[in-house]
């Protein structure tokens, strides 16, 4: 895999020109951040898939409606990526059923940019890929392209977020709704110089794989994995990349994207890369959370018996072997119960019951500890939840506490 992509770094240029306008910029920036606080909305992480354990992908096909996109002859954008977005849900849906696909637009309707991260953030997707096709004044400039959020560090990359931003002109109160924000001016584009993206990583990791896609499977010139300012990236809040499938501009690449074959060998490079993502995603730390009202009586620990377990004062519980943990994790595969897969807690135990493992942290003799403990940890595993064992055997914790 090859990886060809830097973070960008503060310049001393770019330090002066922010000094610079730094007055004129402040507000902007203010209300660009404070309003995600505002929202009340919670940042959705991939590292825990929503508790059905369904994998949520939100497909933006760019443009639509009243805003065509790049045009050149009988090519438009908003057509092409649309038909790209709806060959790629279609292979998703056929090899994992069980994922959700949802579409920013299924038909040529205008989708202002905003209202598409909201659509991504109010279904609480894992992933969002936003599908475009460029455009440019050198004809013989060719290739595909993915994006992740960040400031540009070329002139090239502004130019296509300028390209991409520049259709909330077509937006009601446009300046209301981004708060200010000019996609032609380049002060605006200061603000992505402070963004520290909480899912850059994965994004990153997802970008790659599609590039990866695209120079082996579909045979294109890989231009790279970039970074830029896309406003529809910034304001969603799960992993994102913006694909950029090649450039209408370039005749052959023109007549490829127009093509069935061209559009149906994008949008496999792009199911494959989804396909390879999802499954390092799920291996390394995907968990479906598992409420305390599905543990099955039968579910047997794969630890050693640890005796009775005696309350202070050497007195046994009930004449009963009953402790306390917390569940924090469960997946299908079977994960290391190894520090670094567990945000660093050691004290990690698993429990299989049918196909699902389930991960514990600690084993206490009171309810009361087995709180406390949930309550330390909560900050790690917002889910985590108290459990209650009775001779390593999982049963409820109301059913425990009367036997106490």
């Amino acid at each position: 895999m090859q990886n060809n992509f830097n973070i960008s770094i503060f310049t001393s240029e770019t330090a002066n020109f922010m000094k610079k306008y730094f007055l004129y910029l402040m507000p902007i920036f203010i209300l660009f951040f404070v309003s995600n606080l505002v929202s009340g909305e919670k940042p959705y992480k991939v590292t825990k898939q929503n508790e059905t354990g369904i994998f949520v992908l939100v497909i933006d096909p760019g443009h639509g409606g009243k805003d065509p996109g790049a045009v050149l002859g009988k090519a438009r954008e908003k057509d092409i990526v649309l038909d790209i977005a709806l060959k790629l849900g279609n292979y998703i849906k056929t090899n994992f059923p069980e994922t959700k696909v949802i579409y920013t637009r299924k038909k040529d309707v205008f989708i202002p940019l905003n209202q598409r991260a909201i659509i991504a953030n109010k279904n609480k997707a894992d992933l969002f890929i936003s599908i475009h096709a460029n455009s440019v004044d050198r004809k013989s400039v060719q290739g595909a392209e993915t994006f992740v959020l960040g400031q540009h560090r070329s002139k090239d990359n502004l130019e296509v977020a300028k390209t991409e931003n520049s259709v909330i002109l077509l937006e009601d109160d446009y300046s209301t709704t981004y708060e200010g924000f000019d996609p032609k001016s380049p002060e605006s584009y200061i603000m992505f110089e402070l963004v520290q993206d909480e899912y850059l990583e994965q994004s990153v990791m997802f970008a790659s794989a599609i590039q990866d896609q695209f120079r082996e499977r579909a045979k294109r010139i890989d231009r790279s994995v970039k970074q830029a300012g896309f406003l529809v990236l910034r304001q969603t809040t799960m992993p994102s990349v913006l694909v950029e499938a090649g450039f209408l501009s370039h005749t052959s690449e023109r007549n490829y994207l127009l093509s069935e074959t061209g559009k149906s060998n994008i949008a496999s490079a792009i199911f494959r890369a989804f396909r390879d993502y999802k499954k390092k995603i799920e291996v390394k730390s995907s968990f479906n959370l598992i409420t305390e009202n599905q543990h099955t009586p039968e579910a047997v620990a794969e630890i050693k018996p640890t005796g009775k377990i005696k309350a202070k004062k050497n007195k046994t519980i009930n004449s009963t072997n009953i402790s306390f943990s917390v569940q924090i994790a469960a997946s299908q595969n079977s994960i290391e119960t190894s520090a670094s897969n567990f945000n660093g807690e050691k004290n990690i135990f698993k429990i299989k019951s049918g196909k699902i493992n389930r991960y514990f942290s600690g084993k206490f003799q009171t309810h009361e500890n087995a709180l406390k403990e949930k309550s330390r940890l909560q900050n790690k595993f917002s889910d985590a939840f108290v459990v209650a064992f009775e001779d390593d055997k999982l049963i409820s914790v109301k059913k425990a506490l009367g036997k106490m």
